[in-house]
């Protein structure tokens, strides 16, 4: 059975009704790799999507803020080429050619994942699917019926109690994706990940930028050794950033918004409000299907199974990291477990992390402090290795560190990394921690000179007593 673009289709194939191996309700990252594994494995599958397949990170979340970023990340290239021997000026932001390129991107992005979808016999239902039973889902009055549901409804930007985003001034980050001009200043509220990153693009595209966090640092998630370097490189980039600072209200003036916040009244052309994503569930008839919820999110086990026999749940509905990656892999060990292949469960910790600013944080395992609580502060060490020795850093005229914690005597249990382009490095970071490497493990491979990998090499060597360059 190939895409079928609307429910009536559904209901008209349906004049003998079969049941599929798989529902898979949401088609974002978690669901749409749950039911290209599952066909795959020769499983019968139902998709059932609302909007477009892909989901957030597709269309208003991963793909698309990161072109903004790379454009950022050009702008500078321009405005600071003269440190290279390049005469080059940035004459300006031409927002409308910044969206094309990036709507672009998109649009192929799309366009092959539609075509992948449609070659591997996976019935496509357009339309809001609602869970009617622990084996039935009705979409707009047709019921599909699977031997198993996979619960992949996805995200949606949060706001404040209280707090009204009008989408003209007041902004979440799927409006600010769609602007047609560069504001001259802009307040982020929330400094996690989506706070920071477009916080950076917009400094990046010469707006004036200030930062609200109500939690002491800058993206509080990571190791507070990444999140010091961080603000300190905000800092030089003029980004001010207000951490363990308490939102209070904004007005709505004839020029733009006035922000209160620590007692402080700051003016800027817009408000973006970046206070984390909440679960997508409202109305879906998941807890009257007998499924059990806790605060909107969806309880799942490590094997991605809710409370309800045959029923599962991937991606942002279940507490946890909200990375389209991992959606990606619950999505793929959901179709596996189904087909009873009885895939290895996921490591949460062992899940890299990547914030796309400049500079770029990366992270996988624990932080320090997580490992001493887990540990005991005397059953673990760290050490820091400084980009300043290492040439590809020295090229690109970065600054930032390797940072490596580990049992004392035992398997590296997290790795940390500042400074630009840092996140293609997460690939070997997660081996070493997902394969509970030692220090001496790593410290004889061969990393190509001059490139960023070789600081992970190099602090390997460190860690394994043999440190080559200066580290601390």
């Amino acid at each position: 059975m190939g895409v079928v673009s609307d429910v009536a289709a559904v209901a008209e194939s349906q004049s003998d009704p079969e049941v599929f191996d798989l529902v898979v309700l949401g088609a974002g990252s978690g669901g749409y790799a749950c039911a290209l594994r599952a066909a795959q494995l020769g499983l019968s599958v139902a998709l059932v999507e609302r909007d477009k397949l892909g989901g957030t990170c597709l269309h208003v979340g991963c793909v698309p803020t990161k072109a903004l970023l790379h454009a950022a990340e050009v702008a500078d290239s321009a405005r600071h080429a003269a440190q290279f021997g390049v005469q080059a000026s940035l004459d300006g932001i031409d927002m409308a050619g910044v969206n094309s390129y990036k709507d672009g991107v998109v649009s192929r992005l799309f366009k092959g994942l539609t075509g992948l979808i449609g070659s591997r016999g996976i019935t496509v239902v357009n339309g809001t699917g609602r869970l009617t039973s622990p084996r039935t889902v009705e979409v707009g009055g047709t019921t599909l019926e699977g031997r198993h549901i996979v619960l992949a409804s996805g995200s949606y930007s949060r706001s404040l109690p209280g707090l009204e985003i009008d989408g003209e001034r007041v902004l979440t980050s799927e409006h600010a994706l769609t602007l047609d001009r560069v504001p001259g200043s802009v307040v982020v509220l929330g400094g996690g990940v989506i706070g920071c990153e477009f916080a950076s693009v917009w400094s990046s595209f010469g707006a004036e930028v200030t930062i609200v966090e109500a939690l002491p640092r800058l993206v509080p998630a990571e190791d507070e050794a990444s999140s010091k370097a961080l603000e300190r490189a905000f800092r030089k980039r003029k980004i001010k950033a207000l951490t363990d600072t308490r939102f209070e209200s904004v007005e709505r003036t004839d020029s733009g918004v006035v922000v209160t916040a620590g007692g402080q009244r700051i003016e800027a052309d817009l408000l973006l409000v970046a206070v984390g994503r909440g679960p997508s569930t409202d109305g879906l008839g998941y807890a009257e299907a007998g499924v059990s919820m806790e605060r909107g999110f969806v309880l799942a086990d490590e094997r991605c199974r809710t409370n309800v026999p045959g029923v599962f749940a991937v991606g942002d509905i279940v507490p946890g990291l909200q990375l389209a990656h991992r959606g990606f892999a619950q999505g793929i060990f959901v179709a596996e477990e189904i087909a009873g292949l009885d895939p290895v469960a996921i490591d949460e910790a062992g899940i890299p992390r990547v914030t796309y600013s400049d500079p770029e944080i990366a992270s996988v395992g624990l932080s320090q402090a997580a490992a001493e609580e887990r540990y005991g502060a005397d059953e673990v060490e760290a050490l820091t290795y400084d980009l300043g020795g290492n040439g590809k850093s020295q090229i690109l005229k970065t600054q930032g560190f390797v940072k490596l914690v580990r049992r004392k005597d035992g398997p590296v249990v997290g790795v940390h990394l500042v400074g630009a382009r840092v996140g293609e490095l997460i690939g070997e970071a997660q081996l070493i921690y997902n394969w509970e490497a030692h220090a001496d493990d790593v410290a004889p491979l061969i990393h190509a000179h001059p490139t960023q990998n070789e600081a992970l090499g190099e602090a390997h060597l460190a860690l394994a007593g043999k440190p080559l360059h200066a580290h601390s």
